[in-house]
C-alpha cells in the first residue's frame, strides 16, 4: 500500500513535483507563464497537498532521457587532473574577484587587510573530493558563492564582525564536492551564499531541456 502524502517527506515530494513541471514543459504541455506560476508555488509551499495539486492535470512523466540530462545539469563540475596543491588570493588596499570556470586547487588561502576579496565557484572545476578554503580579513571582507551542489563546512572565528552563511551547509552528500571554510575574520565580514536562487536554477535547467527536446 502507497505511503500517504501527507507522510512523505516534504523535499522528496517536491523534488517529483518540480521535475513533472519541468517535464511538462520542457515538452510544451504547459506555457512559460504557467510553469513559473506553478514552481513559485512548488519552490516555497510546504503544504504536501498543495504540491501534489501543482502536477494533478498533467500526463507526462519523467522519463530515463530526463533522468540523465538532470544527472548532467545538477552535478558539480569534477575534473581530478593536473590539481594544484595551494592558491594563493591576497587584497591589501584592494580587491580580488576569482570567477568563471576556473580550477580549484586543494587548498585555498584568501587574506584580506582593508581589502576585499570575492570567490566565486558556481562554476568553479573542482578536482578533490575536501577543498580547504582558509580565510583571514582584517578590516576587510570577503564573498563567497558557491552552488548549490556542494557540501559547505564553516569553522570560521568572527572577532568584532558577522560571519553570513546562507549556503546549504546542511548537505552531507559524499558524492559532491567539500568546502571547509576555517579561518579568522577580524573587524570583517564573511558572506556564504548560493548566488543563484532555487527557482532560477530550475528555471534555466528547464530551458535548456525543452531546447534538448525540441
Amino acid at each position: 500500500m502507497a505511503v500517504i502524502i501527507q507522510d512523505r517527506p516534504i523535499e522528496k515530494l517536491r523534488e517529483e513535483v518540480i521535475d513533472q513541471l519541468i517535464m511538462n514543459y520542457s515538452h510544451g504541455e504547459i506555457s512559460l507563464e504557467a510553469f513559473d506560476r506553478r514552481l513559485e508555488v512548488a519552490t516555497n509551499t510546504d503544504n504536501h497537498q498543495t504540491l501534489v495539486d501543482l502536477t494533478k492535470d498533467l500526463e507526462l512523466t519523467v522519463d530515463q532521457a530526463y533522468a540523465d540530462k538532470k544527472q548532467q545539469g545538477f552535478t558539480a563540475n569534477v575534473n581530478s587532473e593536473n590539481v594544484r596543491e595551494t592558491d594563493y588570493i591576497v587584497s591589501i588596499f584592494g580587491g580580488n574577484e576569482r570567477a568563471g570556470q576556473w580550477h580549484v586547487a586543494k587548498e585555498i588561502n584568501s587574506i584580506t587587510v582593508f581589502g576585499g576579496n570575492i570567490i566565486d565557484f558556481t562554476d568553479a572545476i573542482f578536482g578533490a573530493g575536501n577543498t580547504r578554503l582558509k580565510v583571514f580579513s582584517l578590516f576587510g571582507g570577503q564573498n563567497i558563492y558557491v552552488p548549490p551542489n556542494v557540501n559547505v563546512i564553516c569553522k570560521t572565528v568572527c572577532i568584532f564582525g558577522g560571519i553570513n552563511n546562507k549556503s546549504n551547509s546542511a548537505n552531507t552528500d559524499a558524492a559532491m564536492p567539500t568546502i571547509t571554510i576555517h579561518g579568522y575574520a577580524i573587524f570583517s565580514g564573511l558572506d556564504i551564499k548560493i548566488k543563484v536562487s532555487v527557482k532560477e536554477r530550475f528555471m534555466n535547467f528547464a530551458d535548456d531541456m525543452k531546447k534538448f527536446f525540441s
